[in-house]
């Protein structure tokens, strides 16, 4: 039974998020239908993450056993022809050993969360941004930051139904960058780690707007990291700027 890798993009507005459901959408569900209409008995499929509902991806990957040889990129078109309409698009496939495993074979994930700042109401980027509509200093939330990276006890940035088994992580990377568009000035986060917890990363971008805000100083994100006390956290943002952007595997399967 061949195993096949797929590369997998998505608008999470339509979903109650990846994980299939009983009774709403998902985007599990919306590729197993596909699935189902090339072949009748695959087995359900696992993804790299299973993304809240909202919640984008730009290279979610999973993987799925196929009874038949396909030829990737066969497999791919036709898996894209029967996911329409769904905002949903198979970018890539590739076929892989038996032994991969689109979650526990992963060794990273990467992130993208968007924010946009400006007063008018959002237009073209409605529903892919977070938008807040007051200036935000992007140095104050750059040294803030700072304090995240490393290994944590994280409890102050976990969801309190969040099933880890343990709240100590390795945040590896936690990049803010300012950048001018035509929409308005967007502040993107790029965090990157091998696993999260539960809205780590919204808990860690809804804090930081504080920072920027001016409401929170730098060292308060600190001592919020020390309290291990999720009463501790800023707000947690909305889903709709963040994005699931990429998969690292030791072998990349789509090279």
């Amino acid at each position: 039974m061949p195993r096949y890798a797929l590369k997998i993009e998505y608008d999470g507005a339509a979903f109650a998020g990846w994980q299939r459901q009983a009774d709403q959408p998902s985007v599990q569900g919306a590729v197993e239908a596909a699935l189902a209409r090339l072949e009748p008995d695959v087995p359900s499929i696992a993804a790299a993450g299973r993304t809240d509902a909202g919640v984008h991806a730009l290279g979610q990957v999973a993987h799925c056993d196929m009874a038949r040889d396909w030829d990737p990129f066969r497999l791919s078109e036709a898996l894209n022809h029967h996911l329409k309409p769904a905002a949903v698009a198979i970018v890539a496939a590739t076929e892989v050993t038996e032994d991969f495993h689109a979650r526990f074979s992963a060794t990273e994930r990467q992130y993208l969360f968007r924010l946009l700042a400006r007063r008018a109401p959002a237009v073209h980027e409605r529903g892919k941004v977070w938008q807040v509509r007051h200036a935000l200093q992007l140095e104050p939330m750059q040294a803030a930051a700072a304090h995240l990276l490393g290994r944590h006890d994280f409890t102050t940035f976990r969801a309190a139904i969040c099933q880890a088994a343990s709240p100590v992580k390795t945040l590896d990377e936690l990049r803010i960058e300012k950048v001018e568009t035509p929409s308005g000035t967007e502040f993107r986060f790029h965090v990157r780690a091998r696993s999260f917890l539960h809205n780590q990363v919204r808990s860690f971008v809804g804090t930081l707007e504080r920072v920027g805000a001016g409401a929170w100083a730098p060292d308060d994100v600190k001592t919020a990291l020390q309290a291990r006390d999720r009463a501790a956290c800023g707000p947690v943002c909305p889903p709709q700027g963040l994005y699931l952007a990429h998969v690292t595997y030791p072998d990349d399967p789509f090279r």
